[in-house]
């Protein structure tokens, strides 16, 4: 039935409008902490950026966005993926369709055109937003990412969200289902700067103080609202292909 539902246009606007309003309801009512404290004032100094976070930890990136900030996500073109494409675009966030994938799927998945939209967003004046894992392989920062920073100019700037009350889905990425009436820690790591010239090497390194970043950001989220770190669900599997 999922399967037959799944394709109605109409029950994807629904469920992406239902879940819109249920993260609204979820971020007012928690008592947020922010590390740094200032971190509104040092990122509207590098504005325009790239913002990157774990996958499964995205639901509650678009609360993160003034309304002065002009702000895109990229999304998978999936079709369980439209559902949080409306979602974010109901809660005032800008959409940019398309995900990573290993070889030749890099292009049938979108990958290509939405990294190259990405690109151009950021030369706009628009911040940028995507998950950094490689594709379906949980907490491991792939390529995708660098080769924005790389081609665009614009710093990276990993962010961590973690509640005190959550669900666990038992998804690939264990994706946090946040619930009302908690605290929440928002954890900005200090960013990554790409060189324009950067070969294989570089882009590596700055892979790695990426992946080394977020997971320090994590650890330090789940830590403000009183949890140990979560283990790493993945491996370091080294550089992968721009991903959503």
């Amino acid at each position: 039935m999922w399967r037959r539902l799944r394709t109605s246009q109409t029950v994807r606007t629904v469920l992406g409008r239902s879940m819109a309003g249920y993260l609204r309801l979820v971020w007012r009512t928690q008592r947020v902490v922010m590390e740094p404290a200032n971190l509104y004032d040092l990122a509207d100094a590098q504005l325009p950026m790239i913002l990157t976070f774990w996958h499964g930890q995205h639901f509650l990136t678009p609360f993160l966005v003034k309304p002065y900030h002009r702000a895109r996500v990229m999304i998978s073109r999936s079709a369980d993926a439209d559902v949080n494409a409306i979602a974010a675009e109901a809660l005032g966030i800008g959409t940019v369709r398309g995900s990573g994938a290993q070889g030749r799927d890099f292009r049938v998945k979108g990958g290509f055109n939405a990294t190259l939209e990405m690109i151009r967003h950021l030369s706009e004046g628009t911040n940028v937003a995507m998950t950094a894992d490689v594709p379906k392989i949980s907490r491991i920062a792939g390529l995708g990412v660098i080769t924005i920073a790389k081609h665009s100019g614009r710093p990276i700037y990993p962010v961590a969200i973690a509640t005190s009350r959550r669900i666990l889905a038992k998804s690939w990425d264990r994706a946090a289902i946040h619930l009302p009436f908690g605290r929440a820690a928002v954890v900005a790591g200090d960013g990554v700067l790409v060189p324009a010239d950067a070969g294989p090497q570089e882009l590596e390194a700055a892979r790695r103080e990426l992946q080394r970043q977020l997971e320090e950001a994590t650890a330090r989220a789940e830590a403000l609202v009183g949890r140990p770190a979560p283990a790493r669900a993945g491996r370091d599997a080294g550089a992968g292909t721009p991903n959503g």
